[in-house]
């Protein structure tokens, strides 16, 4: 069973493409944001899946890629065009070239216009398609920078994109209005630039003629994006901000969790916060030693009773209160603070050591 999931990036109105294939577990992501790279591994780890690859529709001028991010967290191949120009990535692809995951892929369409390497990437089926910023929701791309080229798009849209089936549905990588998809009839259509009866000379006078601004980081996006979204000499865009004093998984809800077993690796260089009642703290699981108890429901009068240096984990019977409580830690300045993930259920389950438990 094929698993997609479109995904976004506020700041730079991107959108992230997953899609994997349940069987094999293999999955690849379409233009991967750097900042939202945690997220983006979070997802993928909690369907099940293994990232094999990061696909880039484009050198981006308006964000950085996260595909070296998550090649170095998750082991997955970066794959960019052949004229991307960019370096330090393990495939460079071009038209008629293959991307496989599990026993789909996806086909590779060279569509140059809003740089001179886009690419569009078509699903096996033809059932869907990725256009980057080459044909956009009831637009297109820009084509006044990057070797940009307003013909050279025409006929990429109307030759590579446009002769896809009609129910083909077409996905960008931005849209500023709130809108997620289209199809191939629609834009062949509808599309004020380049449906219904609307020549190249149309086209190209539209184009040459827009007088957009440059985009607003393009002058770091680019540079950064020529080397496949590795930060140079570590002074590059950081990722989400997090824990950093062991392994945390941060989930696809933006929580950071730590499993049982690091806790206990760290378990005399952190506060361990309780948030149950008591009648749970001393109850049948117990509670771990040298936890500080403080129910929910009172733990934002009593944040003066923490310190702001030491790590923070916080726990309940299963995860849910504490990671309610995470938040109330965040809005009163501890950033260093990550949930138990099964909370006290889980830790009693894998056998680790508890106190005060009754019978």
């Amino acid at each position: 069973m094929l698993v997609f999931r479109q995904l976004f990036d506020p700041q730079s109105s991107t959108y992230t493409y997953l899609l994997g294939e349940t069987a094999g577990g293999e999955a690849v992501l379409i233009d991967p944001v750097f900042e939202q790279a945690r997220r983006d591994a979070a997802l993928v780890r909690e369907l099940g899946l293994r990232l094999v690859a990061t696909l880039e529709t484009h050198i981006h001028a308006d964000h950085v890629t996260g595909a070296w991010l998550l090649r170095r967290d998750t082991g997955s191949q970066i794959i960019v065009g052949k004229n991307s120009g960019a370096e330090g990535a393990d495939r460079y692809v071009q038209q008629d070239d293959r991307v496989a995951f599990g026993s789909r892929c996806l086909m590779v369409r060279a569509t140059p216009g809003h740089t001179g390497c886009c690419l569009t990437f078509v699903l096996d089926d033809q059932s869907m398609a990725f256009t980057g910023d080459c044909l956009l929701i009831r637009g297109s791309g820009r084509t006044d920078f990057q070797q940009g080229d307003a013909a050279a798009m025409f006929h990429s849209i109307h030759e590579r994109i446009f002769t896809l089936p009609d129910a083909c549905i077409l996905y960008p990588a931005h849209d500023y209005r709130g809108l997620t998809a289209t199809s191939v009839a629609e834009e062949r259509r509808f599309n004020p630039r380049l449906g219904g009866q609307i020549s190249l000379a149309d086209f190209t006078g539209q184009m040459n003629n827009l007088r957009l601004p440059h985009p607003k980081l393009i002058a770091i996006a680019v540079p950064a994006n020529l080397r496949c979204g590795r930060p140079e000499n570590d002074s590059g865009p950081e990722a989400a901000a997090g824990p950093h004093w062991t392994h945390i998984r941060t989930n696809f809800a933006g929580l950071a969790e730590i499993d049982p077993h690091g806790l206990e690796e760290h378990i005399g260089e952190v506060q361990i916060l309780d948030v149950r009642e008591p009648d749970e703290f001393n109850g049948p699981l117990g509670h771990i030693a040298g936890a500080m108890l403080i129910p929910l429901g009172q733990l934002a009068d009593r944040t003066a009773e923490l310190r702001h240096d030491r790590p923070i984990v916080a726990i309940c019977r299963a995860g849910g209160r504490s990671a309610q409580a995470i938040a109330i830690l965040r809005q009163s300045g501890f950033a260093d603070a990550v949930n138990l993930a099964g909370g006290m259920l889980r830790w009693h389950a894998e056998g680790h050591a508890v106190e005060g438990a009754s019978s």
